[in-house]
């Protein structure tokens, strides 16, 4: 068995266990009454917010590509976002997507460093976007839970967000490291990723420009599994959905499961239990999240169907 083989099969297996814990532990009739007795209104308003929410992210990469000076225009960048998002759903991992991107961003015009260096950045972006917003929230939480689980919840925030501040600013200056370290291979390698970096976060338009379009994606996210929860009677606030999804979101891009689905339903049930919201609730949820991101790639599969080039691996050329 090869390591591609191993690691797809490693996935199947963490994903297919962590459903058959849930599952053996959670009463699957209400979980299927509370799908089917969802309300239409706030499912179409979830989905269109998950929709919303895919234009934004286009306009956070390019924040991000425009910082590092490679531009594609905005509807040809929503074109390849949308196949990036439609084989996020299909490809045995939830950032799969971020591969094809890449080579069609390549195709595009851009050289292979700009192209991958652009979608590596964008998650450095993402995933501060998402320590900011739950450590900014979760001060907010006190009232909604016990006091040793906010306070556990204020102080892992902060420390996460210390972590990732700490993090970027390595990025940015691993090409300043003494001279004994600049032989490490991958030191080495990140070298002109830590100049591009520095492009972004010591620039203050451009910081602000792709972390507000991060801020406001993962709210327009926040705000979509809200009227999810609201559609099948689940008693949460915005408030709580800013400070659970958050750390939710950045476990569910792990690459250890296919597209995210056991981790993701894993993950809900455990934060959303916090709130008093039940196993079986919070599996509903979760999958009914799911299917919308599902949805949410079909444009993508559409437009990578009209596509005349497939070969990703003509990247490597």
């Amino acid at each position: 068995m090869n390591k591609k083989t191993l690691a797809l099969t490693l996935k199947f297996v963490i994903s297919g266990s962590l459903i058959w814990y849930l599952l053996k532990n959670i009463d699957l009739n209400s979980v299927w009454d509370r799908m089917l007795g969802a309300n239409s209104t706030d499912l179409a308003a979830a989905g269109f917010i998950l929709s919303i929410q895919i234009f934004i992210s286009v306009f956070r990469w390019r924040a991000v590509m425009m910082a590092i000076h490679a531009v594609l225009p905005y509807w040809q960048s929503l074109r390849i976002f949308l196949v990036g998002v439609f084989f996020n759903q299909v490809l045995p991992s939830s950032v799969g997507g971020d591969a094809v991107r890449i080579y069609k961003t390549f195709q595009a015009g851009l050289t292979v460093r700009e192209a991958i260096h652009g979608i590596m950045l964008e998650r450095v972006v993402t995933v501060l976007g998402l320590l900011i917003l739950a450590t900014a929230a979760s001060p907010f939480f006190h009232s909604q839970v016990e006091q040793y689980d906010a306070n556990f919840m204020v102080s892992f925030s902060a420390l996460m967000l210390g972590a990732g501040i700490i993090g970027t600013i390595l990025l940015m200056f691993l090409d300043k490291l003494p001279r004994r370290f600049r032989s490490w291979k991958i030191v080495t390698a990140m070298s002109e990723f830590a100049s591009d970096t520095r492009l972004i976060f010591l620039s203050p338009s451009h910081a602000s420009k792709a972390l507000g379009w991060s801020l406001l994606g993962h709210f327009a996210i926040t705000a979509c599994v809200y009227y999810i929860a609201k559609s099948i009677d689940i008693d949460v606030s915005m408030l709580d959905c800013m400070v659970l999804m958050p750390p939710v979101m950045l476990i569910t891009t792990l690459p250890i499961s296919i597209a995210g689905w056991g981790v993701r339903e894993g993950a809900m049930v455990t934060a959303f239990i916090l709130v008093g919201v039940g196993a079986d609730d919070a599996l509903a949820l979760s999958i009914i999240y799911g299917i919308l991101s599902i949805l949410a790639g079909i444009p993508g599969s559409i437009i990578w169907l009209f596509m005349t080039d497939k070969k990703i691996k003509d990247i490597a050329s």
